[in-house]
């Protein structure tokens, strides 16, 4: 009995030192737990600050490149949020004096880089390009990111230190605990196994025992599942946590890939996939194998050594590396921008790398798309300035030479001669009004244009005129709209895209026209610079030729060049038909591959109403006996021009300038008509003195000439209201027909 009472006397003992020492070993477990969350906090504050850094770095990039508002917006959002999130993280580390310094001294460069992208955005907003130039040159931003990046990245290296250790420090004393509650256990079988022995002798004392051994289970099973709780709890906030990164990580719109130090992809985010086409389980040879990389000019290959992966492999941090990679089967090349870090580990060692790839292919799309309308725009107004003064110049050849011809009739061998030089003046006159054209400088006459009518009518004269070799189909909807266009260009327009499709087929093949309604929506006008968005009706010409290739389709607008052997074409059909198109306030688009065809799409302005019956014949021409103002500034012109009409029965008077027309009209001259070139020196247009001599004359008309049409009297390619223009270079009886109509008022 008494060596009974001992041994349970030592097993509660025993008991009651374990369970202190559970208990001890429970609230050490839960500092722990708090340990490790608090640490958890800290990682998740560290990759928020990251993404804001990031965020407002890629929103300044997008707005460099793109100059739209919704990055500044972006970039604001960004970086109003990294002071206090900085502040957020240092009151973290107050028990840290060792790193909370260090944190000071990252947040002060956090706010130095913001400061630095904040004066570059506004410097690229005010088109400073010195500043800008002189910003990138000293490249504090990179120099400064570069610190924040090392120093954060150390930061989390410590942090992520301290987290293992605690995790440790916490599976270690799970373990004590669980060992001590299994000993618990044992230790309480052996003493019921002497309190059964001794059941006998005193019930009492057993069913004490049994009563303290019960409470003390129970309290035993409640600290077990408190810390299992605890345990659980833990676990599903590292698990939530490490969610959130994941998420954060794959929602990035560039495509991230992270190396060990053998180049094995370890880490990739979704848009790795769909940009660099990246499997689970590739390495970066793999993935080089899938591409060929270029430098920026998209010809010169990289090497080796220069891919961007051996760069931060080799300890070569970089920013916005441009590079041309065209994927292996055959898709369209990606321009991309790169960036690149190496990663380190504590000792500083290089253990691996992060390159982050940002596709920038539809902005360079946009961009030479936008050149090309601005270089076709400035082709266009250098060729009208330099059709005006050859019209200048055939106006008094054309005359001249028609006058000659009339009067050699007694001469065959001469007046053969003159009437050579007359035709070749009109060829000169046809290929300016082709430049004219193409430079969206001639004046038309639109109405209302059935184009299926026009479209059925043209293929009729098309099928002697291509051949037999080329099949003719169309493709005609019957609901199209009626366009509001000068017919005749139209005309032309299909007559040129045809002759174009049939030399493009040498050996037969199908043309097909097509119409149809359609709506060019805002999405296609941002990809294609020089679109409305609107309805519009479509006008394609679809041949099965030798096709055209990128080169050639960035030019062919572009008036007299061609593609066919000397001798061969003018070079200026397709220029013609882009100068109406635009100047009928349309589009024009070419799609075309080497080998497969071309499609040549005219998107033309719908009208309203019902298709309106061409324009009457004009009236046969007259003389008359009325006087004339004739003003001209090219004394060549302006003398032939009085000439002729002198010689019609007018009588004239001349004037060089506005300021010397006004003069004469000041001095109470008398005459019946004004007829007056648009384009005058000395700072007064043609429209100009129209209005001046209006107030001074009511009721005076007025015709115009011009070798080119300005905004003076055209607006969107077409004369204003009321007005009368007789173009550069006419021929006598073309001035006779105009003037005369002029006089009486049509």
């Amino acid at each position: 009995m008494p060596s009974q009472r001992v041994i349970i006397g030592i097993g509660l003992t025993i008991l009651l030192t374990i369970s202190a020492a559970s208990i001890g070993l429970d609230v050490k477990s839960r500092i722990d737990a708090v340990a490790v969350g608090q640490t958890l906090g800290i990682l998740r504050k560290l990759a928020d600050i990251q993404l804001l850094l990031r965020r407002s770095e890629s929103a300044a990039r997008g707005f460099a490149l793109s100059k739209d508002d919704y990055y500044v917006r972006e970039y604001r959002n960004a970086s109003a949020g990294i002071p206090a999130a900085f502040d957020d993280l240092i009151a973290d580390f107050a028990d840290r004096p060792d790193q909370k310094p260090v944190l000071e001294e990252v947040k002060g460069l956090a706010i130095r880089r913001v400061a630095i992208s904040s004066e570059m955005i506004r410097l690229q907003a005010a088109g400073d390009i010195a500043g800008v130039a002189a910003q990138a040159a000293k490249a504090e931003g990179r120099m400064t990111m570069e610190k924040i990046g090392i120093d954060l990245e150390k930061i989390i290296v410590e942090v992520r230190t301290r987290l293992a250790v605690r995790y440790a420090a916490s599976r270690t004393t799970r373990a004590f605990l669980l060992a001590i509650d299994l000993a618990g256990v044992v230790l309480i079988l052996i003493l019921a196994t002497v309190l059964i022995q001794t059941s006998r002798r005193s019930s009492r004392e057993l069913r004490h025992s049994l009563n303290a051994t019960q409470a003390a289970n129970e309290t035993l099973e409640a600290a077990v599942a408190e810390r299992t709780e605890h345990l659980v709890a833990a676990h599903e906030e590292l698990r939530h946590s490490t969610a959130v990164l994941q998420n954060t990580f794959n929602s990035v719109a560039e495509a991230v890939i992270v190396l060990d130090a053998k180049g094995e992809i370890i880490l990739a985010n979704e848009a790795a996939g769909k940009l660099l086409r990246y499997r689970p389980g590739m390495n970066v040879w793999e993935l080089r194998r899938l591409s060929v990389a270029y430098h920026a000019d998209g010809v010169t290959r990289l090497t080796a050594h220069e891919m961007p992966s051996a760069q931060v492999l080799r300890g070569e941090p970089f920013d916005e590396q441009e590079i041309v990679i065209r994927p292996a089967n055959g898709r369209d090349p990606l321009d991309l921008v790169v960036s690149g870090r190496p990663l380190r580990d504590a000792s500083g060692a290089i253990s691996g790398a992060a390159l982050v790839y940002h596709d920038i292919t539809q902005w360079r799309e946009t961009e030479r798309k936008l050149q090309q309308s601005q270089k076709l725009d400035a082709i266009g107004k250098l060729t009208g300035g330099v059709a005006h003064d050859f019209n200048n110049m055939l106006t008094v050849i054309t005359g001249t030479t028609e006058t000659l011809v009339a009067s050699l009739q007694h001469m065959p061998a001469l007046q053969k001669t003159a009437a050579m030089i007359d035709q070749a003046a009109e060829r000169c006159s046809e290929l300016i009004q082709h430049l004219l054209a193409f430079a969206r400088r001639q004046p038309l006459q639109p109405r209302n244009v059935d184009v299926n009518g026009t479209v059925l009518d043209i293929a009729k004269l098309l099928r002697p005129t291509l051949g037999e070799q080329i099949e003719i189909d169309s493709i005609l909807d019957h609901e199209v709209a009626t366009s509001h266009i000068d017919a005749s260009q139209l005309a032309n327009a299909l007559l040129n895209m045809a002759i174009n499709a049939r030399d493009a087929m040498p050996n037969g093949g199908k043309l097909l026209l097509e119409t149809r309604n359609v709506v060019l929506d805002e999405a296609y006008a941002q990809a294609n610079p020089d679109a409305r968005p609107g309805a519009y009706v479509m006008l394609a010409v679809t041949d099965t030729g030798t096709g055209m290739s990128r080169e050639v389709q960035d030019k062919v607008f572009e008036p007299f060049f061609t593609t066919k052997e000397v001798g061969k074409g003018t070079g200026l059909g397709l220029s013609m038909v882009y100068g109406f198109v635009k100047q009928s306030g349309g589009h024009i688009k070419i799609y075309s591959e080497l080998g497969h065809g071309t499609t040549i799409k005219l998107y033309l302005p719908p009208a309203r109403g019902q298709t309106e019956a061409p324009p009457a014949a004009a009236a046969p021409p007259l003389h008359g006996s009325e006087t004339i103002l004739v003003v001209e500034d090219d004394a060549l012109v302006r003398n032939f021009v009085a000439a002729q009409l002198q010689a019609l029965g007018y009588q004239t008077v001349a004037a060089a300038d506005g300021p010397a027309a006004l003069a004469v009209i000041d001095n109470g001259q008398p005459f019946d008509l004004l007829f007056t070139d648009v384009i005058l020196p000395n700072g007064m247009t043609g429209r100009q003195l129209a209005d001046e001599v209006a107030l001074r004359r009511p009721d005076m008309k007025v015709l115009y000439t011009s070798g080119y049409t300005d905004n003076a009297i055209v607006h969107q390619g077409r004369l204003d209201p009321g007005v009368l223009l007789l173009s550069k270079p006419y021929r006598k009886s073309q001035l006779a027909d105009m003037i005369r109509r002029a006089l009486n008022g049509e």
